[in-house]
């Protein structure tokens, strides 16, 4: 391959991941509540040398389906339950030596300062593994829970999330790299001149500053985006260093990919510094017939309505008011339009119900599904690099954490043997592991 494959496992610290079957699986581990869990997980990708390991994060039990939090418990769906996974990120720093870190965070509903001093915390005690997926929120149900009648208007969560994270690369810049002298023997810890207030005077934000804490060894976490409308593909070319996506078709990826490297490009920066990883779901056999029973078994397991009420949380669109037997409606959504986009392109497309959208949802939120040995998968998942629809791919274990060992046993070694894939560790940091020059603490300027 001309251009090597970056690796990184998706999780959400809860019972289901994108498969929303996972938690029925019979090969599941369901200890979602144990540390211990989410340190084999991270040892496992760790031995595989991924990249990162990558949650997500819901800051609501969904309700937007029927307006009604009890089918979304009673069925165990995506946000029902979740742990604060900066808490689990922090955890899994003394159990991991290379392995990144990235975890989910709000512009809407965090502000500046909390942001930047507890990820730069991270960043210093894990030498330098700290990624922050920046998200603008997604529904109503989050919105109440911070304290607020209604969700910020898309552009308006966007104008605020520009906002943010040019505050915190300000708070981030405030000391500088030799500001910290400790010399015991003069009485000075640290150098005064070499400490900057950033007095941030905005229309979201005014932060006198300093940052408490000094400057980590990535100097900020990598910045991970997953931007799918116009608005979120210019936020993740002006700040994103890795991008997110979900996209079922391959037409599809190709043509996200053209798009944000042209944008990444307008914005003044260089393409190669912006990694784009679409969400797969392996399925791996000795044989293929295997392979495809373990993905028939899974698939079975999972609920349309489950995957309604999710497909709800994340557009923030009540689907309980159509019929299930018609296709998905053409309608402008609040939330997350590039998954609503996809959910109605596949129903065109294939002909689909908004059952069987709801089923396929439940099944992996419309990520692709790869099937088959481990050589037939790596022969996939090369071939989308070679066509530049990725340039690494975010796993997401159909049933964890026993899909991620399939994985990294069977597909792994497949891709090394190969040279696509490192078989070492080549620095320490996130930003090593993926390429990444060192950051750049000066925020990309506004187009």
């Amino acid at each position: 391959m001309s251009k090597p494959m970056h690796l990184a496992g998706f999780l959400i610290a809860g019972p289901v991941t994108h498969s929303h079957a996972s938690w029925r699986h019979p090969a599941s581990d369901m200890k979602f509540l144990d540390l211990d869990y989410y340190e084999g997980v991270a040892r496992t990708l760790e031995r595989a040398k991924f990249d990162f390991l990558f949650f997500a994060d819901v800051l609501a039990i969904p309700r937007r389906y029927a307006d009604d939090i009890s089918d979304p418990l009673r069925r165990g769906t995506q946000g029902a339950l979740g742990l604060d996974p900066t808490m689990v990120i922090a955890s899994l720093i003394s159990a991991t030596k290379q392995l990144g870190l990235a975890v989910t965070k709000s512009t809407t509903y965090y502000t500046p300062y909390d942001i930047a001093r507890s990820l730069a915390t991270i960043d210093h005690l894990s030498k330098g593994r700290v990624g922050w997926n920046v998200v603008t929120s997604l529904n109503q149900a989050e919105a109440h829970n911070f304290g607020q009648r209604e969700m910020l208007e898309h552009d308006l969560r966007y104008d605020r999330a520009e906002e943010f994270l040019e505050a915190a690369f300000e708070l981030w810049n405030s000391w500088d790299a030799d500001a910290l002298v400790i010399d015991r023997a003069s009485g000075v810890f640290a150098d005064p001149t070499k400490v900057h207030e950033i007095n941030h005077e905005g229309r979201h934000f005014n932060i006198r500053g300093p940052l408490n804490v000094s400057r980590s060894p990535q100097q900020r976490p990598v910045i991970i985006q997953a931007g799918s409308s116009s608005r979120g593909k210019d936020y993740a070319a002006r700040w994103a260093e890795a991008i997110f996506e979900i996209d079922p078709l391959s037409e599809s990826r190709r043509a996200y990919y053209r798009d944000v490297k042209d944008r990444v490009t307008n914005f003044g920066r260089n393409p190669d510094h912006v990694k784009i990883f679409p969400a797969v779901m392996p399925f791996v056999g000795a044989t293929e017939a295997e392979a495809r029973e373990k993905q028939a078994l899974h698939n079975e397991l999972a609920d349309p309505i489950s995957g309604l009420i999710t497909l709800a949380m994340h557009t923030d669109h009540d689907f309980s008011q159509y019929s299930l037997d018609d296709p998905v409606a053409e309608i402008k959504v609040p939330g997350a339009q590039g998954l609503f986009a996809a959910a109605r392109n596949l129903s065109l497309k294939e002909d689909m119900t908004l059952r069987d959208v709801g089923k396929l949802y439940a099944q992996g939120v419309t990520l692709p599904q790869v099937v088959g040995t481990a050589s037939q998968v790596a022969d996939q998942l090369e071939h989308w690099i070679e066509t530049e629809e990725a340039d690494g791919f975010m796993i997401s274990a159909a049933y964890p954490p026993q899909a991620f060992s399939d994985f990294t046993t069977t597909v792994v070694p497949e891709l090394q043997l190969r040279g696509s894939f490192r078989k070492d560790y080549e620095g320490s940091t996130m930003r090593d592991h993926l390429g990444l020059p060192a950051a750049n603490l000066v925020p990309p300027p506004r187009r």
